[in-house]
Parts: C-alpha cells; structure tokens; sequence
C-alpha cells in the first residue's frame, strides 16, 4: 500500500507540457489496452476477474490487460512516452500530478458516466483533481492510518482510551499512555511505527507528515518549504515522534503487535485483516495522536486513468465506469480489506460502514482536507497534489529518518526545505502550462 512509485518530474528548467494532447474519443468500440501493477495475490485475481467480466458482458469493448511487476511499474510508465501508454493505466495517486505534467494523462470527466464521477468519495476525489481543477484520476479503493491497540494490555496498565476521532489522545495523553505501558512491559517496547519497513521511503512520508498537519503546519507553504517544513512547530513536532524511540519494538519479525508482544501499533487499514484474527473482540480502532490541531491521517492508493495518448477514450471510459462499478469495487476491497473508493461501496461494507469495525477510517475519508489548508475539524490529508511530489517526499522521509535516529532536528528539516525549494525553483515550480 506505501510502497514508492515515484516518477520522474521532469528535467531542470521543464515548464511541463500540455496534458490534454493527444487523446482522442475514437468510436467507443473495440479493443483498448490496460495497464495495472501486479501488486497482491488477492488484488491480481480481483483485477483479472472485473476484466474477464467486463469483456463477457461487454460486445462492443474488449479491454486486453497487460500486469507490471510492482518494482518496475513506476519506471515503464516514466519511461513510456504518452503515445505508447495503453489507454487505461494505473497509477499510485499521489503521482498523479507527475504523469499531468509530462502529458500523460487525460481529464476523465469528457469520457465516464457522471454518475461515476459523483460516486467517488471526498478523499478520492482530493487526491484525484489536478491544480487545474479537473479529475485525472479516481480509484476503487483508498487508505488511511491508525492506532491499533491491545484492550486488555491497555486495561491492564490503567490506560483509558479515546472512542472517536475528535477525542483523540493529546501528545500530552499519549506520552503517558506509553509511559504506563512501559512500567507494565519488561523491555518497555511498547509500541510499533513500522520500524523494520524503513523510514527514509515512502512510508516515512506516508506515515509521519500527518503529524505536521496535526500540529498546525505543512510540507509547504505554497512553492516554498523553508520556513514551514523547518519552522519551529515542525521542529517541535517531528522531535516529539523521535522521542517515542525508546518504546519502539524494531519488529523484526513483523509480529510485534498480532504476538501480543507490543499494545499499540501505528498502522494503516491493511493491518486489520491480520490484527483481528489475531486479537479478535480484544482489538481496538483508535486515531492518530492529537498535535494540538486535531489527529489527522494521510490518504491516497492506487488510482485509474485514461492516457493522452488513448485513440479510444470513450471505450476507455466505459470500461473505467465498469471496473469503478459496486460488484468490482466490493471483490477488490474485499480481496484487500481497503476502503472502497466509492459512497456505494463505503455504505454496503461491512466493515466501513458506520457500524462497522473499520467505521474509524471511512469517517477519517469523509473529513478530508481536500486541497485546502488543514483544520481541526478536517483529518485526512492528501499527500501534495503536485509533479513535485517525488522530491517532497525523498526529501522529508530522510530527513524524518535522520532525525529518528538521532540528528538535529532542526538542521535536517532545514536542509529538506532547501532541497526541495532549489528543486523546485529550476523545474519554475512544476506548475503545468
């Protein structure tokens, strides 16, 4: 699900390209090529199932799939020009804004039904609009981050806990959560930040720059980083998480939390499937710590597109409202556990539903900040909507990993900001013209 796909953003000095060139509506029949990573086992039987479906219900479109393994699926896309992409690809969403740029990628809203369009959740559609308003991108399901817990650990220890997202632990709250869960483990290891998947990909940025929403500041202000992403409340923020190290299990084995061996486990929605067989009733859904600007959660997955080079966008588009349908987007989110993509899709699962064990993360989707600056009241956070995106992310997941091993804070966030700024004064600030 965190898994890079980060694309290059162009050479130094581009001014990015038109983004609509190229496409062509063709005569919504025939075949059309479609392009998908090759990511879990569930997902791939999922994905080839909607497309044997769709061909078999479908006599004007025959949609042929072509699977990429996910480790060099970024690549051939970056390495395709847009006349050899297929008309239909797949694409992880906070890329998005990369492929628009080098004229990859077609606005979808001319090509699918409305009725699609309008079913999209309020997180996909963040994630999926460009800075020049239209749609490039939507998707069959999302993600978002919480706080697994063990009930019975935090029973034990006399740790009360929060029922909602707007009674999220304070920092405060939290540091003495792990301080008594501490006194009541032998090793004090209490806790799991995915330490063993690395913090300097795409996970560190994934997974931590919430904490910057959460505590009232940002990746950047604009085109600019210095003065946000090193300023005095990230500082502040970003040493607090680094703080946490002494509690943290290295989960080596990938078990410290479905063992029992640690309470709490900061994770995302793909841990649910394996924490709730192993916890069961036991199992608790909590949100993200509370900075002081209220818990925030990042947001965004894989998402579908047309190409600009597609001769066929409207036989793209039809199957796009297929594979965007009730009956694919419930065997794909079924096969891996995420949150459908859809309003449809999120009101007749069981497990997003408001009654639902997940509920939590869909209400988290609902709030989401969209492209506007964060709030208390909002909570999922797209990732930057920019071709940028790739250096913003390289930039503070190393800077973020640096610092939790024990590098000034300051100095790091710093020289992330100038990283990032100097990028992106020589590429004129990637905007598309």
């Amino acid at each position: 699900m965190i898994t890079a796909a980060l694309i290059t953003t162009g050479c130094s000095g581009s001014t990015g390209s038109d983004s609509e060139q190229g496409a062509k509506a063709g005569s919504g029949t025939g075949e059309i090529t479609v392009w998908a990573h090759q990511g879990q086992p569930g997902e791939v039987t999922a994905l080839q199932q909607a497309v044997s479906d769709f061909n078999a219900a479908n006599k004007g479109v025959t949609a042929s799939l072509r699977l990429i393994p996910e480790a060099d699926y970024a690549k051939t896309i970056a390495a395709s020009s847009p006349d050899a992409l297929p008309d239909v690809l797949e694409f992880d969403g906070p890329t998005m804004s990369s492929l628009v740029y080098n004229g990859k990628l077609s606005p979808l809203s001319e090509f699918i039904n409305p009725q699609t369009e309008n079913n999209a959740t309020n997180s996909v559609v963040a994630q999926g609009t460009a800075a020049d308003g239209k749609i490039y991108g939507l998707a069959m399901f999302d993600s978002g981050l919480g706080l697994y817990a063990n009930k019975s650990l935090l029973d034990a220890a006399g740790v009360s806990y929060p029922t909602s997202v707007d009674q999220a632990w304070t920092v405060e709250q939290f540091d003495s959560a792990l301080e008594k869960l501490a006194a009541a483990d032998a090793d004090r290891k209490v806790l799991d930040l995915a330490e063993n998947v690395g913090f300097d990909g795409e996970w560190g940025s994934y997974a931590f720059s919430p904490v910057l929403s959460s505590a009232g500041t940002a990746l950047m202000t604009g085109d600019k980083a210095a003065g946000t992403l090193d300023s005095d409340t990230a500082v502040t923020a970003i040493q607090e998480v680094a703080s946490w190290r002494q509690f943290v299990d290295p989960n080596t084995d990938t078990k410290a939390f479905s063992s029992g061996r640690v309470p709490l486990s900061w994770s995302g929605h793909w841990s649910y499937p394996e924490y709730s067989k192993a916890l069961g009733s036991n199992l608790l859904v909590l949100p993200l710590p509370n900075f002081g600007k209220g818990a925030k959660t990042g947001q965004g997955s894989w998402a579908w597109g047309i190409s600009s080079g597609s001769d066929n966008a409207k036989a793209a588009g039809v199957f796009l409202d297929d594979l965007l349908s009730d009956k694919s987007v419930k065997a794909m989110t079924t096969a891996n556990g995420a949150p459908p993509g859809t309003r449809s899709g999120l009101i007749n699962s069981a497990a997003y539903r408001e009654d639902g064990p997940l509920a939590l993360f869909a209400e988290q989707l609902n709030r989401t900040c969209g492209d506007q600056p964060p709030t208390p009241e909002c909570v999922a956070v797209p990732r930057p909507v920019t071709p940028g995106y790739p250096v913003i992310s390289k930039a503070f997941s190393g800077a973020f990993s640096a610092i939790y091993r024990g590098a000034d804070a300051k100095s790091e966030l710093s020289k992330a900001a100038r990283e990032i700024d100097r990028t992106f004064a020589e590429n004129d600030g990637y905007r598309v013209k």
